[in-house]
Protein backbone atom coordinates (compact mmCIF):
# COMPACT_ATOMS: atom_id res chain seq x y z
CA UNK A 1 0.00 0.00 0.00
CA UNK A 2 1.75 3.35 -0.78
CA UNK A 3 1.89 6.29 1.98
CA UNK A 4 -0.74 8.62 2.51
CA UNK A 5 0.17 11.90 1.41
CA UNK A 6 -0.35 14.15 4.69
CA UNK A 7 -0.06 17.74 5.75
CA UNK A 8 -0.50 20.12 8.86
CA UNK A 9 -1.81 23.34 8.59
CA UNK A 10 -1.09 25.53 11.01
CA UNK A 11 2.34 24.68 12.55
CA UNK A 12 1.59 26.29 16.47
CA UNK A 13 2.30 24.67 19.41
CA UNK A 14 -0.14 21.95 18.86
CA UNK A 15 0.52 22.06 15.15
CA UNK A 16 4.56 21.50 15.31
CA UNK A 17 3.59 17.95 17.02
CA UNK A 18 1.13 16.99 14.73
CA UNK A 19 3.47 17.34 11.85
CA UNK A 20 6.34 15.12 14.12
CA UNK A 21 3.70 12.61 14.49
CA UNK A 22 2.97 12.23 10.79
CA UNK A 23 6.38 12.41 10.06
CA UNK A 24 7.34 9.46 12.62
CA UNK A 25 4.65 7.06 10.85
CA UNK A 26 5.75 4.62 8.62
CA UNK A 27 2.06 4.75 6.07
CA UNK A 28 2.41 8.48 5.99
CA UNK A 29 4.66 11.01 3.80
CA UNK A 30 4.50 13.86 5.39
CA UNK A 31 4.51 16.48 2.21
CA UNK A 32 4.32 19.81 4.01
CA UNK A 33 3.47 22.10 6.87
CA UNK A 34 1.77 25.28 6.64
CA UNK A 35 1.80 28.53 8.27
CA UNK A 36 1.25 31.93 7.63
CA UNK A 37 4.29 32.81 9.34
CA UNK A 38 7.20 31.86 6.75
CA UNK A 39 9.36 31.42 9.47
CA UNK A 40 7.67 29.35 11.71
CA UNK A 41 6.55 27.10 8.78
CA UNK A 42 10.37 26.55 7.77
CA UNK A 43 11.52 25.95 11.29
CA UNK A 44 9.09 22.48 11.74
CA UNK A 45 9.33 21.87 7.86
CA UNK A 46 13.42 22.10 7.85
CA UNK A 47 13.90 20.31 10.62
CA UNK A 48 11.21 17.07 9.13
CA UNK A 49 12.41 17.21 5.39
CA UNK A 50 9.16 18.57 4.81
CA UNK A 51 8.04 21.66 2.44
CA UNK A 52 6.92 25.05 4.19
CA UNK A 53 4.24 26.90 2.54
CA UNK A 54 1.86 29.89 3.80
CA UNK A 55 -1.15 29.24 1.84
CA UNK A 56 -2.95 26.13 2.44
CA UNK A 57 -4.56 25.95 -1.37
CA UNK A 58 -1.49 25.12 -2.79
CA UNK A 59 -2.24 21.66 -1.33
CA UNK A 60 -5.84 21.23 -2.65
CA UNK A 61 -6.01 17.71 -4.57
CA UNK A 62 -2.77 17.17 -3.80
CA UNK A 63 -2.49 15.76 -0.44
CA UNK A 64 -4.36 13.01 1.04
CA UNK A 65 -5.12 13.95 4.48
CA UNK A 66 -4.16 16.90 6.59
CA UNK A 67 -4.58 17.91 10.71
CA UNK A 68 -6.20 21.53 10.48
CA UNK A 69 -4.34 22.78 13.73
CA UNK A 70 -4.83 26.82 13.19
CA UNK A 71 -7.20 29.12 15.52
CA UNK A 72 -10.88 28.03 15.90
CA UNK A 73 -12.41 30.73 13.55
CA UNK A 74 -10.44 29.33 10.82
CA UNK A 75 -11.37 25.44 11.53
CA UNK A 76 -14.66 25.48 9.08
CA UNK A 77 -13.02 27.30 5.99
CA UNK A 78 -9.53 25.23 5.93
CA UNK A 79 -11.33 22.16 6.46
CA UNK A 80 -14.36 22.36 4.36
CA UNK A 81 -11.78 23.49 1.40
CA UNK A 82 -9.93 20.06 1.99
CA UNK A 83 -12.73 18.23 2.25
CA UNK A 84 -14.56 19.36 -1.08
CA UNK A 85 -11.23 18.60 -2.64
CA UNK A 86 -11.42 15.08 -1.53
CA UNK A 87 -9.01 15.29 1.72
CA UNK A 88 -9.28 13.18 4.97
CA UNK A 89 -9.42 16.12 7.66
CA UNK A 90 -8.17 15.90 11.51
CA UNK A 91 -9.67 18.99 13.03
CA UNK A 92 -8.73 20.21 16.46
CA UNK A 93 -11.72 20.69 18.89
CA UNK A 94 -13.81 22.45 18.95
CA UNK A 95 -14.95 21.14 15.43
CA UNK A 96 -15.86 24.86 14.33
CA UNK A 97 -17.43 28.25 16.14
CA UNK A 98 -21.08 26.90 15.05
CA UNK A 99 -23.00 24.37 15.05
CA UNK A 100 -24.11 25.49 11.08
CA UNK A 101 -20.43 25.28 10.86
CA UNK A 102 -19.95 21.95 12.14
CA UNK A 103 -23.15 20.47 9.79
CA UNK A 104 -21.85 22.19 6.63
CA UNK A 105 -17.88 20.08 7.25
CA UNK A 106 -20.29 16.85 7.91
CA UNK A 107 -22.00 17.07 5.04
CA UNK A 108 -19.01 17.87 2.51
CA UNK A 109 -17.00 14.90 4.19
CA UNK A 110 -20.56 12.76 3.30
CA UNK A 111 -20.61 13.96 -0.23
CA UNK A 112 -16.84 12.98 -0.77
CA UNK A 113 -17.09 9.82 0.56
CA UNK A 114 -13.60 11.31 3.13
CA UNK A 115 -13.29 10.99 6.78
CA UNK A 116 -13.79 13.49 9.27
CA UNK A 117 -12.76 13.26 12.93
CA UNK A 118 -12.43 15.25 15.39
CA UNK A 119 -9.27 16.22 17.70
CA UNK A 120 -10.77 15.49 20.90
CA UNK A 121 -7.72 14.44 22.62
CA UNK A 122 -8.86 13.36 26.03
CA UNK A 123 -11.01 10.19 24.42
CA UNK A 124 -7.40 8.53 23.53
CA UNK A 125 -6.33 9.40 27.30
CA UNK A 126 -5.82 5.59 28.42
CA UNK A 127 -7.51 5.88 31.45
CA UNK A 128 -10.66 6.51 29.23
CA UNK A 129 -10.27 3.90 26.97
CA UNK A 130 -10.61 1.88 29.65
CA UNK A 131 -13.99 3.06 30.63
CA UNK A 132 -15.23 1.73 27.39
CA UNK A 133 -15.54 -1.84 28.71
CA UNK A 134 -18.15 -0.93 31.77
CA UNK A 135 -21.60 -1.70 30.18
CA UNK A 136 -23.55 0.32 33.38
CA UNK A 137 -25.03 3.90 32.27
CA UNK A 138 -23.82 6.59 34.83
CA UNK A 139 -26.86 8.06 37.20
CA UNK A 140 -24.56 11.01 38.16
CA UNK A 141 -21.12 12.40 37.02
CA UNK A 142 -18.81 15.27 38.76
CA UNK A 143 -16.27 16.48 36.91
CA UNK A 144 -13.07 18.83 37.32
CA UNK A 145 -10.89 20.25 35.07
CA UNK A 146 -8.57 22.70 36.37
CA UNK A 147 -5.45 24.61 34.93
CA UNK A 148 -3.06 27.39 35.60
CA UNK A 149 -3.57 30.50 33.38
CA UNK A 150 -1.74 29.62 30.08
CA UNK A 151 -2.25 33.23 27.25
CA UNK A 152 -2.30 29.94 24.19
CA UNK A 153 -5.72 28.88 23.77
CA UNK A 154 -7.66 32.32 24.88
CA UNK A 155 -9.02 32.87 22.25
CA UNK A 156 -11.68 31.04 23.20
CA UNK A 157 -14.08 30.61 26.60
CA UNK A 158 -12.94 27.97 29.09
CA UNK A 159 -16.01 26.23 28.01
CA UNK A 160 -14.65 25.60 24.51
CA UNK A 161 -10.99 25.33 25.76
CA UNK A 162 -10.90 22.78 28.34
CA UNK A 163 -14.70 21.76 29.75
CA UNK A 164 -15.51 20.75 25.97
CA UNK A 165 -12.97 17.59 26.69
CA UNK A 166 -15.09 16.43 29.51
CA UNK A 167 -18.34 17.10 27.71
CA UNK A 168 -17.46 15.39 24.88
CA UNK A 169 -16.46 12.00 27.25
CA UNK A 170 -19.71 12.59 29.36
CA UNK A 171 -22.23 12.73 26.08
CA UNK A 172 -20.61 9.72 24.81
CA UNK A 173 -21.10 7.72 28.54
CA UNK A 174 -25.01 8.91 29.12
CA UNK A 175 -25.19 7.83 25.37
CA UNK A 176 -28.84 10.03 25.30
CA UNK A 177 -30.01 13.81 24.64
CA UNK A 178 -29.63 16.53 26.52
CA UNK A 179 -33.28 17.92 28.47
CA UNK A 180 -31.76 21.07 30.32
CA UNK A 181 -28.56 23.21 31.54
CA UNK A 182 -28.22 25.51 34.22
CA UNK A 183 -24.20 27.59 34.67
CA UNK A 184 -22.23 29.73 36.22
CA UNK A 185 -19.20 31.26 35.72
CA UNK A 186 -17.01 34.69 35.23
CA UNK A 187 -14.22 36.27 33.55
CA UNK A 188 -11.04 36.86 35.18
CA UNK A 189 -8.47 37.45 33.27
CA UNK A 190 -9.41 37.65 29.99
CA UNK A 191 -12.47 39.04 28.22
CA UNK A 192 -14.44 35.40 27.97
CA UNK A 193 -15.04 33.10 31.05
CA UNK A 194 -12.28 31.77 32.95
CA UNK A 195 -13.84 29.59 35.42
CA UNK A 196 -17.03 27.70 34.79
CA UNK A 197 -19.71 24.99 36.50
CA UNK A 198 -22.53 23.39 34.44
CA UNK A 199 -25.26 21.10 35.73
CA UNK A 200 -25.97 19.23 32.50
CA UNK A 201 -29.66 17.01 32.66
CA UNK A 202 -30.04 14.18 30.35
CA UNK A 203 -33.44 12.50 29.56
CA UNK A 204 -33.05 9.68 30.81
CA UNK A 205 -32.63 11.75 34.27
CA UNK A 206 -28.39 11.16 34.64
CA UNK A 207 -27.21 14.63 35.76
CA UNK A 208 -23.58 15.90 34.88
CA UNK A 209 -22.40 18.39 37.36
CA UNK A 210 -19.01 20.08 35.45
CA UNK A 211 -16.58 22.46 36.25
CA UNK A 212 -13.41 23.91 34.54
CA UNK A 213 -11.21 26.67 35.30
CA UNK A 214 -7.96 27.89 33.60
CA UNK A 215 -6.93 30.41 36.17
CA UNK A 216 -6.46 27.67 38.97
CA UNK A 217 -3.26 27.07 41.30
CA UNK A 218 -2.64 23.85 39.76
CA UNK A 219 -3.34 20.93 37.42
CA UNK A 220 -6.03 18.64 38.10
CA UNK A 221 -8.29 16.22 35.37
CA UNK A 222 -10.55 13.97 37.17
CA UNK A 223 -13.87 12.72 36.99
CA UNK A 224 -16.02 10.33 39.55
CA UNK A 225 -19.13 8.57 38.29
CA UNK A 226 -22.09 7.14 39.96
CA UNK A 227 -23.53 4.14 38.51
CA UNK A 228 -25.78 0.76 39.68
CA UNK A 229 -24.27 -0.23 42.42
CA UNK A 230 -20.58 1.11 41.75
CA UNK A 231 -18.68 4.23 42.10
CA UNK A 232 -16.07 5.08 39.77
CA UNK A 233 -13.38 7.70 40.12
CA UNK A 234 -10.84 8.36 37.08
CA UNK A 235 -7.80 10.48 37.09
CA UNK A 236 -7.19 11.25 33.64
CA UNK A 237 -3.25 12.91 34.80
CA UNK A 238 -2.12 10.21 36.41
CA UNK A 239 -4.30 7.26 33.83
CA UNK A 240 -6.15 5.69 37.28
CA UNK A 241 -9.28 4.30 37.31
CA UNK A 242 -10.53 3.62 40.72
CA UNK A 243 -13.54 1.23 40.92
CA UNK A 244 -15.80 0.55 43.74
CA UNK A 245 -18.46 -1.75 43.75
CA UNK A 246 -21.02 -4.06 45.68
CA UNK A 247 -19.86 -8.00 46.23
CA UNK A 248 -21.09 -11.06 47.24
CA UNK A 249 -20.42 -11.13 50.95
CA UNK A 250 -22.06 -8.88 53.29
CA UNK A 251 -20.54 -5.77 55.13
CA UNK A 252 -23.36 -5.52 57.71
CA UNK A 253 -26.34 -7.90 58.15
CA UNK A 254 -28.23 -7.54 55.14
CA UNK A 255 -25.39 -4.68 53.61
CA UNK A 256 -23.32 -5.46 51.10
CA UNK A 257 -19.41 -5.69 51.22
CA UNK A 258 -17.67 -3.16 48.99
CA UNK A 259 -15.09 -4.53 46.54
CA UNK A 260 -12.22 -1.84 45.02
CA UNK A 261 -10.59 -2.33 41.88
CA UNK A 262 -7.99 -0.03 40.92
CA UNK A 263 -6.45 -0.02 37.81
CA UNK A 264 -3.05 1.88 36.50
CA UNK A 265 -2.26 2.67 33.01
CA UNK A 266 0.87 2.86 30.95
CA UNK A 267 2.07 6.20 29.97
CA UNK A 268 0.86 6.57 25.71
CA UNK A 269 1.31 9.31 23.28
CA UNK A 270 -2.61 10.15 23.45
CA UNK A 271 -1.88 12.16 20.08
CA UNK A 272 0.24 9.68 18.53
CA UNK A 273 -2.88 6.98 19.09
CA UNK A 274 -5.35 9.89 18.04
CA UNK A 275 -3.35 10.20 14.23
CA UNK A 276 -3.07 6.66 14.16
CA UNK A 277 -6.47 6.00 14.75
CA UNK A 278 -7.05 8.39 11.90
CA UNK A 279 -4.76 6.98 9.57
CA UNK A 280 -6.35 3.65 10.29
CA UNK A 281 -10.12 5.02 9.83
CA UNK A 282 -8.52 6.45 6.09
CA UNK A 283 -7.03 2.68 5.33
CA UNK A 284 -10.07 0.78 6.10
CA UNK A 285 -13.23 2.71 5.68
CA UNK A 286 -14.05 2.91 9.56
CA UNK A 287 -15.83 5.18 11.33
CA UNK A 288 -13.34 7.31 13.60
CA UNK A 289 -13.73 7.37 17.27
CA UNK A 290 -14.17 11.01 17.10
CA UNK A 291 -16.58 11.49 14.63
CA UNK A 292 -17.64 14.98 13.23
CA UNK A 293 -21.14 14.55 14.85
CA UNK A 294 -19.26 13.52 17.95
CA UNK A 295 -18.12 16.71 17.64
CA UNK A 296 -20.52 18.74 16.88
CA UNK A 297 -22.86 17.33 19.63
CA UNK A 298 -19.64 18.26 21.89
CA UNK A 299 -19.92 22.22 20.54
CA UNK A 300 -23.37 22.11 20.47
CA UNK A 301 -23.87 21.82 24.29
CA UNK A 302 -20.69 23.80 24.86
CA UNK A 303 -22.68 26.91 22.98
CA UNK A 304 -25.61 26.44 25.50
CA UNK A 305 -23.65 26.42 28.09
CA UNK A 306 -22.27 29.81 26.86
CA UNK A 307 -25.23 31.24 26.04
CA UNK A 308 -26.62 30.51 29.94
CA UNK A 309 -23.60 31.90 31.34
CA UNK A 310 -23.94 35.34 28.84
CA UNK A 311 -27.36 35.75 29.36
CA UNK A 312 -28.26 34.09 32.43
CA UNK A 313 -31.30 32.09 31.34
CA UNK A 314 -31.85 28.47 31.59
CA UNK A 315 -30.41 26.39 28.38
CA UNK A 316 -32.41 24.01 26.55
CA UNK A 317 -30.42 21.57 24.52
Amino acid sequence: MSKLKCAVIGTGYLGKFHAEKYAALQDCELVAVVDIDAAVAHQVADKLGARALTDYRQLLGEVDAVSVVVPTSFHHAVSRDFLAAGAHVLVEKPITVTVEEADELIAVAKDNNVILQVGHLERFNPAVRGLDAMEDKPLFIESHRLSPFNPRANDVSVVLDLMIHDIDIILALVGVDVDHIDASGTAVLTQGTDIANARITFKNGCVANVTASRISMKMERKMRMFRPSSYISVDFQNRVVVKHKTGDKEMFPGIPEIVTEESVFETGDALLEEIKHFVNCIQTGENPLVPGEAGRKALATAIEISRFLQHGQRAIA
